[in-house]
């Protein structure tokens, strides 16, 4: 895996329910969940593409020109990309106290996260998604959905 970049991002929830996040490397994505949970996004790049939960901690995320890259989400609104990248949550941590208390967290973390799958098989990832239908609090655990998108899950996470 390459060496680790952290990338901070905040989320504002629009009127319209889709989520505009604003990154720390200047990117902007909007982002809106679909009936079958899929979330769809776009850039401020032109780049578009889908986050998928594959269950507990797992996210596939797919490029519209087909590619994809997997991150698997290790609490307090941090995911390791499998390309290194270490997106935080600060949306959650706000003022000052919440900036000590994010990094506090960040550092307990950063030496225990295990990294993502470099690729999964259709079959592996249909695997995980039937687990994820049998325990339908596994599949959102830590998956970001925003209290006004339903759901009670921690909304601390990079997937939403």
């Amino acid at each position: 895996m390459p060496a680790r970049n952290e990338i901070t991002y905040t989320d504002e929830l629009l009127a319209d329910r889709t989520v505009h996040r604003r990154y720390s490397d200047g990117r902007q994505e909007w982002r809106s969940r679909g009936p079958d949970g899929l979330v769809s996004w776009r850039d401020d790049s032109g780049s578009t593409g889908t986050d998928e939960s594959l269950g507990r901690h797992l996210i596939k995320r797919t490029y519209g020109d087909g590619r994809v890259i997997y991150g698997r989400e290790a609490g307090y609104g941090r995911t390791l990309w499998g390309d290194g990248t270490l997106t935080a949550n600060r949306s959650s941590f706000g003022g000052r106290l919440g900036g000590i208390l994010a990094v506090a967290a960040g550092a307990v973390l950063v030496g225990s996260l295990i990294a993502p799958p470099e690729s999964l098989s259709p079959e592996q990832e249909e695997e995980l998604r039937l687990a994820a239908e049998e325990d339908p609090a596994g599949a959102t655990g830590g998956s970001g959905e925003y209290g006004e998108w339903g759901g009670d899950a921690d909304s601390d996470g990079d997937f939403g």
